[in-house]
């Protein structure tokens, strides 16, 4: 009995973990009805799942446990993360980019994603502070040009920053953000580390939160681009509010509750691949 008794409470935990995980926190009395189960079992089960540093509990439930706001993951450690949410939000957000508009792309593998989708959008000015970004321009620009027809017509003209290289391949710093100051975009396409109402967008690098700022103030409109485990994030370093946001597009793993507490918020939520999320104009 003692045996069957440590399985049931193995994979009540494994659920309640995953429950935790999903929607970025869950409250006791939310498990308990979930689980049919006591207050007590369900407290118990936290704080074994609290000991193995699986989840951190806090007043009433509990929150997954998080990393260090100050940490900052390279370029190839984010890049194999939310693959099939990326695309999806590279094809939505794409189609925002008029022909021939001025857009700014900042770095982060969200934006790497989107810039695939935008090098066959025509006569397009793009700045971004992404290595990774402009590359992918010119690579689409050689690979036309090793054809022997030369730049396609309508190519991308692309200008990338100066400044200094932070782990996620992105140019930031004075040299950045003079550069931003002095020009004025359609759009921008912003991804982020973390997204919270109270924090609204942060990263853990305070030189491109500072980037970020100039990036914001030089748009006209501002679209993040960021996958549902962006949600509830908080790093070091906040550099706009979600009023300075006119549109968040992410990917249908976004928690019911976060869809509620955006639709209270300014920014337009699209959810990317789903019905009713086509925005062709």
């Amino acid at each position: 009995m003692s045996d069957n008794q440590n399985l049931l409470a193995e994979q009540r935990r494994a659920l309640i973990l995953e429950e935790v995980r999903r929607r970025g926190g869950a409250r006791v009395n939310e498990l308990t009805r979930r689980l049919s189960v006591s207050d007590m079992t369900v407290r118990r089960d936290l704080d074994a799942l609290a000991r193995q540093g699986m989840v951190e509990k806090v007043h009433g439930g509990a929150v997954p446990v998080g990393e260090p706001s100050a940490h900052e993951p390279g370029f190839e450690a984010k890049s194999a993360l939310e693959l099939s949410a990326k695309e999806d939000i590279a094809v939505a957000a794409a189609q925002m980019a008029a022909p021939g508009s001025a857009i700014a792309l900042a770095g982060g593998t969200t934006a790497y994603a989107l810039a695939q989708r935008l090098v066959d959008v025509p006569d397009l000015t793009v700045v971004t502070n992404s290595v990774r970004v402009a590359d992918v321009f010119y690579t689409a620009q050689r690979a036309t040009a090793s054809g022997g027809t030369g730049p396609r017509a309508g190519a991308a003209t692309v200008v990338l920053t100066g400044g200094v290289r932070t782990p996620s391949d992105t140019l930031v710093g004075p040299v950045a953000d003079a550069a931003i100051r002095s020009l004025h975009f359609d759009v921008l396409f912003l991804g982020v580390h973390g997204i919270s109402v109270e924090a609204g967008l942060s990263t853990p690098n305070l030189a491109e939160a500072e980037t970020n700022r100039h990036f914001v103030r030089s748009a006209r409109r501002v679209v993040v681009v960021a996958d549902h485990t962006k949600w509830g994030t908080v790093a070091l370093s906040s550099f706009a509010t979600l009023e300075e946001v006119d549109v968040l597009v992410t990917d249908g793993g976004l928690a019911p509750e976060a869809r509620e507490r955006f639709a209270e918020l300014p920014p337009e939520l699209v959810v990317a691949g789903e019905p009713g999320q086509d925005l062709d104009e």
